[in-house]
């Protein structure tokens, strides 16, 4: 899992980055690149009056990039999960202006979530079972999600092939084709890179 950085934005301390103190020590230094998204990030707000309302107290906590191949990038954003309503309150327009930043790379914004083994076991102040929404098939699926939003998933399909691989068919609802459609590709390989499944996306 990517570690966890956060950056907050705020009206106090707009140009401080601040580390989340249970990140470990070995890596308690944001990269050079999740210093880009951010300082992207803290630009918007200063310069946008509706961002600089809405990103005020919005914090991330990772930034990648991703090689498609072909000479393509995307940059993956993960932010708190506690956070992600707010986010997607505003990612098609968020979207759209770092895209402008980082020409040329897609951008896909992901909710960090934690996975429970099966031998999760709660304790005594709260029992029962292990969440299903912290399995790893829901955590994948949650993913899925996020990649594609705001577009709404139809349907899906599992395909095995004879040499035993598996690939699974998604299908798109077809209101935002003209939005999206050059970035399936893109959506493939950033799924693939984060759950090591292969998908395929059409449009129902």
């Amino acid at each position: 899992m990517f570690p966890l950085l956060l950056f907050l934005f705020s009206s106090r301390n707009p140009q401080r980055s601040m580390i989340h103190p249970s990140r470990p020590t070995t890596q308690a230094s944001p990269d050079e690149f999740e210093l880009t998204v951010a300082e992207e990030l803290l630009r918007l707000q200063s310069s946008d009056a509706e961002f600089k309302a809405t990103l005020r107290d919005l914090y991330i906590t990772a930034a990648k990039e991703v090689d498609c191949g072909s000479g393509r990038k995307a940059i993956v954003i993960y932010v708190p999960y506690k956070l992600h309503k707010a986010f997607k309150a505003i990612q098609h327009r968020l979207v759209r202006e770092l895209e402008k930043k980082f020409s040329g790379s897609h951008v896909v914004i992901i909710a960090q979530r934690s996975i429970l083994g099966k031998s999760y076991a709660r304790d005594q102040k709260t029992k029962g079972l292990r969440p299903r929404s912290r399995t790893l098939t829901a955590v994948q699926e949650a993913i899925l999600d996020d990649i594609v939003y705001p577009t709404e998933i139809e349907g899906k399909r599992t395909r095995c092939k004879v040499d035993g691989s598996k690939l699974l068919k998604v299908y798109l609802n077809d209101k935002d084709k003209v939005n999206i459609e050059t970035k399936l590709g893109t959506y493939a390989v950033v799924y693939n890179k984060l759950t090591n499944k292969n998908v395929s996306f059409v449009f129902e």
